[in-house]
């Protein structure tokens, strides 16, 4: 397997195939402030360390693993390949779009291609690979060159899957390294006087392997992944929050884990006493994970098992639905006010006091979408 990592497509190279090595990170990479802030959960036992990681304000905002593995099989009858996905969705008022590159991948055995979305699956890949990277001495953060990343083994990526109850193969786990390896995404954005900016990189900026075997067959290789530009920006300005991570691992849906995520970032100021108001509207577009469903009203009921599912599971105490209808009754909008349960009040002022005890100054990163480099 080539340790390589492919260049982002830009502006003034579309056409490039280029691909350069991945640097492994010296050891002076292995630490730092930031690194020691990034892993630094505030936590009362090691069992209550154990559940936390970090999510990621603008990187876990964009809607990047919106279609399922169904989905793509569906496509492929119709066109033979997967077309550039384009969505739209909002951040924090900010209207942005992202285009998604599948990821054209070579079945050894068959000798076939086959085109790839990133989906629920690499999903999972990403978030496991986080939390390892969030324990001692497994990440990096390389400032002059600006890459974070992790190194793993496969066997250890396969038994934290395991332990959160989402057990894949050593081969389902490569396939989805590949996966996010080679597929591209763009995120872009019209700000009216401030002009277009984008960014353009693969889910994972880098991705190599070395084993005394082959790779597929040697549980134990050291792997190297470089995270997301975003995700680097985000260990550099402390953009990012701890959160229940265990419990978000526990829910089958992944519409229930995006939502989960979504209120670690933004329900901040979660009590008894203050509600936070979600729309059914705004959830469509921002994760667009309901966009599937050929009637609104199923996309309904599939957010209705969403917020159940949050409840049974201890993020939320109870979801009050209201309906907005216009002429002749027609459904126009649904509003959830959700009240939280004791212990996401507890997660978030702990992370609440995290942040703040934190040493940095923060920076917009939607401003880095022109230039992730800038410091």
């Amino acid at each position: 397997m080539a340790i390589r990592k492919k260049q982002p497509e830009t502006s003034e190279n579309k056409t490039t195939d280029e691909e350069t090595p991945v640097i492994p990170p010296n050891e002076a990479d292995f630490g730092g402030q930031q690194l020691d802030l990034f892993r630094a959960f505030l936590c009362n036992t090691d069992n209550e360390r154990d559940q936390l990681s970090n999510t990621f304000d603008l990187w876990d905002s964009v809607p990047r693993y919106a279609v399922s593995r169904q989905q793509m099989d569906k496509i492929r009858k119709e066109k033979g390949f997967l077309d550039l996905q384009q969505v739209e969705f909002h951040y924090r008022g900010t209207k942005l779009k992202t285009i998604i590159q599948a990821a054209r991948i070579l079945d050894e055995k068959t000798g076939t291609t086959k085109d790839y979305y990133p989906s629920a699956n690499e999903e999972l890949i990403e978030d496991a690979l986080r939390k390892i990277a969030a324990e001692q001495r497994n990440a990096f953060f390389d400032k002059p060159n600006y890459r974070s990343g992790v190194v793993f083994s496969l066997h250890a990526l396969r038994e934290e899957l395991k332990r959160r109850g989402h057990t894949r193969s050593y081969q389902q786990i490569i396939l989805s390294l590949n996966i996010l390896a080679r597929s591209t995404i763009e995120i872009r954005s019209t700000n009216g006087k401030d002009g277009e900016k984008f960014a353009v990189s693969c889910y994972f900026s880098g991705l190599a392997a070395a084993s005394k075997y082959r790779l597929a067959e040697d549980p134990t290789a050291k792997w190297i992944v470089q995270f997301h530009p975003l995700v680097t920006q985000s260990i550099d300005s402390l953009t990012y929050r701890q959160f229940n991570y265990a419990q978000m691992m526990s829910h089958t849906s992944q519409l229930a884990r995006w939502i989960h995520k979504q209120l670690s970032l933004k329900f901040t100021f979660a009590s008894l006493t203050t509600p936070f108001e979600m729309r059914y509207s705004t959830i469509r577009r921002d994760s667009a994970l309901l966009n599937n469903y050929s009637r609104g009203r199923k996309a309904i009921e599939a957010l209705d098992e969403a917020w159940s599912e949050l409840i049974k599971n201890g993020v939320l105490l109870t979801t009050q639905k209201s309906e907005v209808r216009g002429g002749r009754g027609k459904l126009e909008e649904v509003i959830y006010t959700l009240t939280p349960s004791l212990d996401f009040i507890s997660a978030i002022k702990a992370a609440n006091k995290r942040e703040n005890l934190a040493v940095g100054k923060k920076t917009d990163p939607v401003d880095h979408l022109q230039n992730p480099k800038r410091r």
